[in-house]
C-alpha cells in the first residue's frame, strides 16, 4: 500500500506576516528546498528541452524526482506548495486581464451552455461506471465530480503558448474550464452532505453568498476599480501600482475564498475587473515576473504528490484508469461542444485538449478523504493517475490538431458533420469569380473587408464564431459560417475561381491546414496568411503560401524604423534598410503595407526592388499646381514620370507643362534607388 502524505489544500494561502515568524533554521531549511527545486529543475528542463519536450512536463518529472517518493530532497514541502499556488493566482490573474470583461460575457455559451454540459456528462458517465466498482452511490458521484475537473493551468498555459486561446477550440475550453472552477464551490459544499455531515440549507446559503460577491465584483470593474486606478496612477509612483495591483489580484481572490469560492476563479475575476480599465496593460506587465517565477513551482509540487513506488507496482492497472478517464473525458469534451454547434474537428480538438485530471481535483480528493468517502488505497489510485494525465496532456495537446483532422475525415464523422452556413443565414454570398476571401473576421479580417469594400472589390468572408456572423450579417457583410480546413466549405466560397485568400485566424495549426487545402484546390490562388511568430513562416511557405505576414516581425521592423527616424536618418535610407531587413528576414513578404499615421509614399517605398511605382497626388502636397518642367523630378532624383491617370483617363509621354491635381496617379521608373528619392521629393522630404 502506498503512503499518502496530503500537501495543503489548493485553497489554503498562508499570510503573508507567516514568513515574520520563521526561524533562522526554518529559512535555511527553506532556502535549502528552492534552491534544490530550481537547480533540479533547470537541469531537467534543458535537457527535455533538447530534445522539444515541454517544460510543464520537466517541472512535473522535477516534482518527482525532488518530492518524498524520489529521491526526498524537499524537507519543506508545505511552504513550496503555498509559493506554488500563488503562481497559479498569478497566472489565472494575468489571463483575466488579457480575456476582458465584455469577451466573457459574450462566452455564456461556451462558459454555461458547453461547459455545463460537459461537465454534467462527465460526472453522470463516471459515476455510472464507478458504482459497478464501488456499489455506492455517495462515492461514485465524488468520484464523478474528481473526474469532472480539468488543469486550468496547464491547458489555459498550452493554449496561451500555442495562440489558440481566441481560436474556436480554444474560446470553447476556456468556458469550460472556467464553468469547472465556478463547480469548485457546490462540489467542495456536497462532500458533508455526500458523507452524512451536512444540509442542504447549508448549500444553498454558501451558494448565494457566492453569487453575491460575484455580483459585486463584476459591478465593481464597471465603477469602482477603474476609478480607484485612475487615482492611483495620478500618484505617479510605478511602486504603488505594482504594490495596488498585487492588493487588488490577492485580495480578491481571498475574498471569494472566504465565501467559499476557489482562489484561482477569485484571481481570475480580480483580472476581468481591472481589465475593463485603460490600465490593463500595464499591470500585466507588472505582474508578469512574478507570474513566471512562481509558476513553476505549482507544477512541480504536482510532481512531488506521485508515489513512484505505488506506480511501479500497480502500472498497468493505473495505465489502465489513465486510458479509460482520458477517453471518458474526450467524448464527453466533444459531445458537449458538438451538441451545441461547434464542428465535428473542433469538438474533438475541445475534447482532447481537456483530458486530464485538474489541479483542483486535489482539493477535493483530500476532503474526500478527510470525510471518508474514499480510502486511501482509492486516493493512491486517483493520484497516481492523475498526475499521468497530467503529464500526457502537453503532447497529447500537440497531436491534437493533427487527430482531429485524421477522425474528422472518417466517413462515419463526416455524416454528422454539420452543413456550412447558420440555419437561420440567408443565402450564401455570391462568388462571381475573382474574389477575395477572408478567412477570420477579428480586427484584421475587418479592416481587409472595409478597404476592400470602399476600393469595390468582391469578397466574401468565413467565420466560426457563431455570434459575429449573425451581428455581421445583419450589418450587409457577406459573412457565413464554417470550418476553412474542410475542403467542402473552402468549395463553396468558390475558391476555385477566387484571386486572393487572406487567412487572419489566431489558430497557427488550422493556418497550415487552409493554407494546404487551398493550394491544392486553386495552384493558382494567391494565399496571404498572417501568423504570430517569425519561425513559422517558412512552414507556410513549404505548404503553398503566397505571402506569410509575422506579426513578430512586423513589429521588429516598425521599431527600427522609428529608432532610425528619430536619428535623423534619411526616409529613403531607412526603406532601403526596410528592404534589405525584409529580403534577409523572410522572403515571403513581396507586398505594399500601410502603418497607421505614416505618409501614404511610405506603404510603396517597402516593396521589393522593382523599376516601377505608382504615387497618388493628394490634398495638401507642395507638388500641387506644379508642372513636370517646374519639379524637376528627374533632374533631382533620376525617376521618370511616363505616364500620369486623371479621371479614369491615361496621359502617356506627357508633356513637361502638365501640372499636378488632387488625385492624379504618377507612373513612375527608374533605379530603386532613385525612386524612392523620388517619393521622398513628391511629398516635400529633401532629395
Amino acid at each position: 500500500m502506498g503512503r499518502v502524505i496530503p500537501l495543503p489544500a489548493v485553497d489554503c494561502l498562508l499570510p503573508i506576516s507567516w514568513c515574520l515568524y520563521f526561524t533562522p533554521m526554518h529559512e535555511l531549511v527553506f532556502l535549502k528546498s528552492l534552491v534544490t527545486i530550481l537547480a533540479i529543475s533547470a537541469v531537467v528542463i534543458f535537457a527535455l528541452g533538447r530534445v522539444k519536450v515541454p517544460s510543464i512536463v520537466g517541472f512535473l518529472l522535477a516534482g518527482m524526482l525532488l518530492g518524498p517518493y524520489g529521491l526526498n530532497f524537499i524537507e519543506d514541502a508545505g511552504t513550496i506548495q503555498t509559493l506554488a499556488e500563488i503562481g497559479v493566482i498569478l497566472l489565472l490573474f494575468t489571463i483575466g486581464i488579457e480575456f476582458s470583461l465584455s469577451r466573457f460575457l459574450k462566452m455564456r455559451l461556451e462558459v454555461f451552455g458547453i461547459g455545463g454540459l460537459y461537465v454534467f456528462m462527465t460526472v453522470v458517465l463516471t459515476a455510472i461506471i464507478s458504482y459497478r466498482l464501488f456499489e455506492n452511490v455517495n462515492q461514485a458521484v465524488f468520484a464523478g465530480f474528481l473526474v469532472a475537473l480539468s488543469s486550468t493551468a496547464i491547458v489555459m498555459k498550452l493554449l496561451s503558448e500555442r495562440a489558440e486561446i481566441d481560436a474556436p477550440q480554444g474560446r470553447a475550453g476556456v468556458g469550460i474550464l472556467i464553468f469547472q472552477d465556478l463547480c469548485v464551490v457546490p462540489f467542495m459544499l456536497l462532500i458533508p452532505i455526500m458523507s452524512g455531515g451536512g444540509g442542504l440549507a447549508d448549500l444553498a446559503v454558501t451558494f448565494i453568498k457566492a453569487l453575491a460577491i460575484v455580483a459585486v465584483i463584476l459591478m465593481s470593474a464597471r465603477w469602482v476599480i477603474p476609478a480607484v486606478l485612475h487615482q492611483i496612477v495620478r500618484a505617479r509612483s510605478r511602486e504603488l501600482f505594482v504594490i495596488s495591483i498585487l492588493i487588488l489580484c490577492f485580495g480578491i481572490a481571498f475574498l471569494t475564498a472566504e465565501f467559499g469560492l476557489s482562489l484561482a476563479l477569485g484571481a481570475f475575476l480580480a483580472g476581468l475587473a481591472i481589465s475593463e480599465s485603460e490600465y490593463g496593460h500595464e499591470a500585466t506587465s507588472a505582474i508578469l515576473p512574478f507570474r513566471d517565477s512562481f509558476n513553476g513551482l505549482f507544477f512541480i509540487s504536482v510532481g512531488m504528490l506521485m508515489d513512484t513506488s505505488f506506480l511501479v507496482h500497480h502500472v498497468f492497472t493505473v495505465l489502465a484508469i489513465v486510458a479509460a478517464i482520458m477517453m471518458l473525458k474526450s467524448l464527453s469534451g466533444f459531445f458537449s461542444a458538438y451538441f451545441l454547434g461547434r464542428p465535428v474537428r473542433i469538438s474533438i480538438q475541445t475534447g482532447l485538449n481537456l483530458a486530464q485530471i485538474g489541479e483542483f481535483s486535489f482539493v477535493l480528493a483530500v476532503a474526500g478523504l478527510s470525510a471518508g468517502l474514499i480510502s486511501n488505497d482509492l486516493y493512491q489510485w486517483f493520484l497516481s493517475s492523475s498526475v499521468i494525465t497530467m503529464l500526457l496532456t502537453p503532447f497529447l495537446m500537440q497531436a491534437a490538431p493533427r487527430l482531429s483532422r485524421g477522425l474528422s475525415s472518417r466517413s462515419l464523422l463526416k455524416k454528422i458533420e454539420r452543413p456550412t452556413g447558420l440555419p437561420e443565414s440567408e443565402e450564401q454570398p455570391q462568388k462571381t469569380g475573382g474574389h477575395v476571401i477572408i478567412i477570420g473576421f477579428g480586427l484584421n479580417g475587418r479592416n481587409l473587408a472595409r478597404v476592400l469594400r470602399e476600393g469595390n472589390i468582391p469578397y466574401t468572408i468565413l467565420e466560426m464564431n457563431a455570434d459575429t456572423v449573425r451581428d455581421m450579417k445583419k450589418q450587409g457583410e457577406p459573412i457565413c459560417y464554417g470550418d476553412a480546413t474542410n475542403s467542402e466549405v473552402l468549395h463553396l466560397l468558390g475558391v476555385q475561381t477566387a484571386r486572393v485568400m487572406v487567412v487572419v485566424i489566431s489558430d497557427p495549426s488550422s493556418t497550415r491546414n487552409i493554407v494546404k487545402t487551398a493550394r491544392s484546390l486553386n495552384p493558382g490562388l494567391h494565399i496571404i496568411a498572417r501568423t504570430r511568430y517569425a519561425a513559422e513562416v517558412d512552414d507556410l511557405l513549404r505548404l503553398g503560401a503566397s505571402d506569410v505576414i509575422p506579426e513578430e516581425f512586423e513589429t521588429s521592423v516598425e521599431i527600427f524604423s522609428r529608432v532610425l527616424t528619430r536619428y535623423h536618418i534619411p526616409r529613403n535610407e531607412i526603406f532601403n534598410f526596410v528592404d534589405m531587413i525584409r529580403e534577409d528576414g523572410y522572403r515571403a513578404l513581396r507586398q505594399s503595407r500601410t502603418a497607421a499615421r505614416k505618409p501614404l509614399f511610405e506603404k510603396y517605398a517597402v516593396a521589393p526592388k522593382i523599376t516601377f511605382e505608382l504615387f497618388t497626388i493628394q490634398e495638401g502636397l507642395p507638388v500641387l499646381g506644379k508642372s513636370i518642367d517646374e519639379l524637376k523630378l528627374r533632374t533631382k532624383t533620376g525617376a521618370t514620370v511616363v505616364a500620369i491617370e486623371r479621371k479614369d483617363q491615361i496621359h502617356t509621354s506627357p508633356d513637361p507643362k502638365f501640372r499636378f491635381q488632387a488625385g492624379d496617379i504618377l507612373f513612375l521608373t527608374g533605379k530603386r534607388e532613385d525612386i524612392n528619392r523620388a517619393l521622398v521629393y513628391l511629398t516635400g522630404g529633401r532629395s
